[in-house]
């Protein structure tokens, strides 16, 4: 009797247990991953390349790579792509997007709607300790990566390489540049046998389902409104249009969103400055994506989609465009990765991914919250139990959060 690959779904009892089973791993995940995209896929290597083997790391490196290079949140298009690939299609990919979005979306909704209070020093000191697992989360990721994905002289030259382009141009510029050099560096220096059969993941998306994809994404750019200006539904598409185009237009997602929304929503009046500003500082106590965001946002829209009508209408609009255009690289990234050529730029990439990570850990991750030698120890120790003691993340998660608090 043979193995399954690591990458193909094992369990063969039925698409509905499988999606139940996307759904159950992703809300675990969505109601304790603190510390942003970056910590995010460090968590999912963690869960679903480590512990569940849903997918082989080179293959984990090879999407991750791919959703830096398109537009929207990257974490979640990673998210959904492995619930695409373990639940059997869409309906896992949508499981895994439910459970990763919903409990902070709700959180941040309730907050809106006047459910929460400002937080004292306890909150804070807890919060405190969220951040720093998401340095110890990182920390284990770029090590466990680098050894497997830059484990030869030119692949850690080339994450040397695009961790320094990324510490010289900031930004998500500095990231499509690291992985552009990566490729081709990887063409270059990264040639080898091909790749071994089972070591891809074969997402299942026919091509037909990714050409859909890419024409809805462009057809809702172009939507007419169709409504007399200053009615109810003439502003319900104009919030839709302007979280979508938010969601559409920023590479790699998290805090660069947030400029992009301010000016679509506050200067032209649907949400006022002040009401945007708490909004950003409550995404940042929450777990799971920083685009949940839009369903504070859509909460307090002045006029009407407001309430949780509107948080629903913001969060389907800021996520949707990433999303479909996932779904439409999808087929094709399977069939282009699969030639030799590709198989090397890929692995130059892969490597340019660690030095990506390793930049990540420093700033925004280490500077936003390692701020004294205790913090330094309470990241240390939680980075062994990771390692050395094999515990599991959310144990490490709940023991870190009542470090920051006993140290606040």
């Amino acid at each position: 009797m043979t193995t399954p690959p690591p990458s193909l779904p094992a369990r063969r009892d039925g698409a509905a247990p499988r999606v139940a089973e996307v759904f159950s791993a992703f809300l675990g995940l969505g109601l304790t991953s603190f510390g942003g995209p970056i910590a995010h896929l460090g968590y999912f290597r963690e869960a679903f390349v480590v512990r569940r083997r849903w997918i082989e790391e080179a293959a984990y490196a090879d999407l991750v790579a791919l959703c830096q290079f398109l537009p929207g949140p990257a974490s979640s298009q990673v998210g959904f792509a492995l619930g695409v690939l373990r639940g059997g299609g869409l309906l896992g990919g949508l499981a895994a997007w439910a459970g990763f979005t919903l409990p902070s979306a709700l959180l941040l909704a309730a907050l809106a709607l006047g459910a929460g209070a400002a937080p004292g020093p306890l909150a804070a000191g807890i919060l405190h300790g969220l951040k720093l697992v998401a340095v110890a989360v990182v920390a284990q990721a770029v090590w466990g990566m680098a050894r497997s994905l830059a484990p030869d002289r030119p692949r850690a030259g080339l994450a040397l390489a695009a961790l320094w382009l990324v510490v010289l141009a900031p930004g998500a510029g500095g990231q499509i540049g690291a992985i552009a050099l990566g490729a081709t560096g990887g063409l270059a220096l990264c040639r080898g046998p091909a790749m071994p059969a089972g070591r891809s993941a074969v997402f299942p998306v026919s091509r037909r389902t990714g050409l859909v994809a890419l024409a809805l994404l462009l057809a809702l750019f172009a939507l007419p409104s169709g409504f007399p200006a200053g009615s109810t539904e003439a502003q319900g598409l104009a919030v839709f249009d302007a979280f979508y185009r938010s969601g559409a237009l920023v590479f790699g997602g998290g805090h660069v969103v947030l400029p992009l929304l301010q000016s679509t929503l506050v200067a032209p009046g649907f949400v006022t400055a002040d009401a945007f500003l708490a909004g950003y500082g409550a995404a940042q106590a929450v777990p799971g994506p920083l685009f949940t965001v839009a369903a504070f946002l859509g909460c307090v829209v002045q006029g009407t989609p407001s309430g949780l009508p509107g948080a629903a209408l913001a969060l389907v609009a800021i996520f949707l465009p990433g999303l479909l255009i996932l779904l439409a690289a999808l087929p094709f990234w399977d069939a282009l990765r699969a030639r030799p050529a590709a198989q090397a730029a890929m692995r130059g990439t892969n490597a340019a991914v660690v030095g990506i990570l390793a930049a990540a850990l420093y700033d925004p991750v280490w500077t936003s919250a390692v701020h004294s030698s205790r913090d330094m120890a309470v990241a240390a120790t939680a980075f062994g139990l990771l390692t050395a003691g094999r515990a599991p993340p959310w144990l490490v998660v709940l023991a870190t959060a009542a470090a920051g608090a006993a140290l606040a």
